[in-house]
């Protein structure tokens, strides 16, 4: 019998976690109004002046679909997650195949990720960082006792890693190759690797990104634009500079929803990847610190439902629950960190406010596995079996 604190009781009582509930839902409905703002020039030029919403009616159905879709996933008991583990590897490992097939895979601005499903694009890497996710934390658990053993417990993870980073790269998807890589780490420290072989991993790892940025000029370019956006702004600093140049012209409150120079065509991927710089020119520095508490409320909530699920013996639960909210968490700050000029430029969305149809339903589709073990952690507190 578990002892239930007041707390405890009071938390089990409850249906869902509110904290992250709300916070979800607030990301969801700011990102429908910046799409919509950021958009609207884009959409008139593309589709005519009588279409200025058609990013915006994508963007609702993207969330629609989104949110139907974690009400599937929500069903699924999380004992069949892993049991499942290796078939959803599989299956991501496929899908990342099918995408370098030509016919299948869908070439958009030099980078073939998609694969086209005519009324809507589906990039698999998105649901690829969710199926790792399973899949690590599926290793770390059966191999827990054999952590700090670097070949038995590391090693096959790491190669199924770099297998999976090999797809990534002939597509190229550098971006979500460190995603997936952060993701992997995080959740092998999380299962209690050894200290030891964790920071030789890192050093590993960080070697391995190093090089993958020497061989390539394009990311190369990247890093000098980065470090110095205004020697070249109308080239390799073009993106960043305009980024910039929108964070500084809205100051505290911003010049107003819909006040957006910056989203008339100067800045690149307005609705998508710089959709947090139209934010910060159009209400400011202080929706910007509102949209990053937002994110850190959704992240907290992660990492407390899967020390509650530790707690309750329930180890490959807490850390698929902390792995869903380092993905969130560390795909948000590196697209923030990306339209703040504190780090490169890379191809990232911000999640639950980007337009993106596959993102949505990716980061959707892991909450409501979130949302599942979380309901888990109450029905257990009550003495439910599950």
């Amino acid at each position: 019998m578990i002892y239930q604190p007041t707390h405890i009781q009071s938390y089990s009582q409850q249906l869902f976690d509110q904290g992250l509930i709300w916070s979800t839902l607030f990301l969801m409905g700011i990102g429908l109004v910046m799409v919509y703002s950021s958009s609207v020039a884009i959409a008139e030029a593309q589709f005519g002046i009588d279409h200025s919403g058609h990013y915006l009616g994508r963007h609702a159905a993207y969330l629609m679909v989104g949110i139907l879709l974690g009400l599937v996933t929500f069903q699924i008991p999380i004992y069949l997650w892993q049991k499942y583990a290796i078939f959803l590897f599989l299956t991501g490992a496929l899908l990342l195949m099918l995408v370098l097939v030509p016919g299948v895979g869908r070439e958009v601005n030099g980078s073939q990720r998609w694969i086209s499903l005519y009324v809507m694009n589906f990039q698999p890497s998105e649901f690829v960082k969710f199926f790792m996710i399973i899949y690590a934390a599926d290793n770390v658990v059966r191999k827990a006792s054999g952590l700090s053993n670097f070949y038995k417990g590391s090693l096959p993870l790491l190669i199924m890693l770099v297998f999976i980073g090999f797809l990534l790269l002939q597509q190229p998807d550098f971006g979500a190759l460190v995603v997936i890589a952060v993701l992997v780490m995080g959740i092998m420290f999380l299962g209690g690797i050894s200290l030891k072989v964790f920071a030789g991993l890192i050093g590993l790892a960080a070697a391995g990104m190093l090089a993958l940025i020497y061989v390539a000029n394009y990311r190369i370019d990247r890093i000098i634009g980065f470090l110095d956006p205004w020697e070249d702004p109308l080239g390799r600093g073009y993106q960043l500079s305009h980024a910039l140049i929108a964070f500084g012209r809205g100051e505290w409150f911003g010049v107003g929803l819909g006040g957006s120079v910056e989203k008339l065509f100067y800045l690149p991927e307005a609705h998508t990847d710089f959709l947090l710089a139209v934010l910060a020119e159009e209400l400011g520095l202080a929706w910007v610190a509102i949209v990053i508490v937002l994110f850190a409320v959704l992240v907290v909530r992660a990492f407390a439902i899967g020390r509650l699920a530790a707690k309750l013996d329930c180890p490959f639960a807490a850390l698929v629950a902390q792995g869903i909210g380092l993905w969130i968490g560390i795909q948000a700050l590196i697209n923030m960190g990306v339209n703040m000029g504190v780090l490169p430029t890379k191809g990232l969305t911000l999640p639950l406010m980007s337009f993106g149809g596959s993102s949505i339903a990716a980061v959707c589709f892991a909450l409501a596995v979130l949302i599942r073990i979380d309901w888990e952690n109450r029905q257990r507190l009550r003495g439910v079996t599950i």
